[in-house]
């Protein structure tokens, strides 16, 4: 019984040595893996690589805001700023059209710290988007999201440009894709994402985990209990404008020639497909067509219009001069127009034309 004893004490003791053996080396293979991983993570962030990357194609652009006059003769502080997103290697950059309308000698400022003068500037203010050239080459444009390119709500973003002050030019935020196709305070749909946007990034690039922009930092929502509410313009009509404005030096939106107004359902956000109604005949080609006010919208060859949001992203295919086949009511009939489009600006409502300066911010 002893021997059984001691040798009992010997395999015991034995085995407990080799488990303790066990665990250090599980341990330390643990703290490796950890390590790893951690490591790993690291590496397979694509937040860090994507903003070195874009960081190049971003400009800030500040002056003197002349809107509000002369404000007295020492006024060297008075300044206003934005950002912008270089789209070609010779100079030319897209922003807002509110970070350059009323901006008196304006400089931009890109990532390598050069200064540069405004030579061109065009704009389009009901889009709220411009093109600016500066005498530079070799710069570095950014890389637009493609027409056919996928969007998800919950996508990870980033938002870069000069918040608040501007020594503080490529700030970066990370944030997620809110909502898509927001017809907020604006002629076309926005992009609505919880990045943080501040006054100076308007002009700035959202951009996804591909280092492709998916829109320019346009404005947010600034109330008490209002939290990160950002909207950026999509790609496509930053195309669109661009394409424009290099064009033709404007952009020749096409008109319906009408005053429209959508239903209370469509106004407070409920689902419907209610029609719009005619408050004012604006041109002859619509009266020609014979289009009176009290009139009822459906539809535009084919396509079922229930906001003004609706018909301006329609009209974003088309040209001034085309003809357009209309499903309307007429006095209880349902009738066909044939309009010619015209040029003029896209429909507005009172929002969009800024009478609601409260409830939200251009940045």
């Amino acid at each position: 019984m002893l021997l059984c004893g001691v040798l009992l004490s010997g395999v015991w003791s034995e085995s407990v040595y080799a488990f303790g053996s066990t665990t250090k080396t599980v341990s330390a293979a643990t703290t490796t893996q950890k390590n790893k991983i951690k490591n790993s993570t690291a590496a397979e962030d694509p937040v860090p690589g994507i903003i070195k990357s874009i960081t190049p194609s971003v400009v800030g652009i500040i002056g003197k805001d002349d809107s509000g006059g002369n404000s007295g003769p020492d006024d060297r502080y008075n300044l206003t700023h934005g950002s912008g997103i270089i789209v070609k290697s010779n100079g030319w950059i897209v922003t807002n059209a509110h970070v350059i309308k009323d901006l008196q000698n304006a400089l931009v400022v890109t990532s390598d710290s050069k200064t540069y003068s405004i030579k061109e500037t065009y704009l389009d203010e009901v889009s709220d988007l411009a093109l600016i050239k500066i005498n530079a080459t070799a710069l570095k444009p950014a890389k637009f999201i493609s027409s056919t390119g996928k969007t998800a709500v919950g996508e990870k973003v980033i938002a870069i440009g000069t918040p608040i002050n501007f020594s503080l030019r490529n700030s970066a935020t990370v944030g997620v894709i809110s909502g898509l196709n927001r017809e907020v305070a604006a002629a076309y749909r926005l992009i609505q994402s919880d990045t943080a946007i501040n006054p100076g990034n308007s002009g700035g690039p959202l951009v996804n985990m591909k280092g492709e922009v998916l829109g320019i930092n346009s404005l947010k929502y600034s109330a008490v209990g209002v939290e990160n509410m950002g909207f950026s313009i999509p790609a496509n009509t930053v195309q669109y404008i661009m394409n424009q404005l290099f064009k033709y030096g404007e952009v020749k939106h096409p008109s319906l020639g009408l005053e429209l107004e959508p239903s209370w359902s469509t106004i407070v956000g409920l689902p419907t497909l209610d029609p719009l109604s005619v408050t004012k005949v604006v041109s002859s080609e619509a009266l020609k067509a014979g289009v009176a006010e009290d009139d009822v919208l459906y539809s535009i060859d084919g396509h079922r219009v229930v906001s003004l949001v609706d018909i301006n992203e329609l009209l974003k295919s088309y040209s001034p001069g085309t003809t357009v086949r209309l499903v309307m009511q007429s006095d209880g009939d349902i009738v066909i127009r044939k309009l010619l489009l015209t040029q003029g600006d896209p429909l507005l409502s009172e929002e969009d034309s800024g009478t609601d300066g409260n409830e939200h911010t251009e940045e």
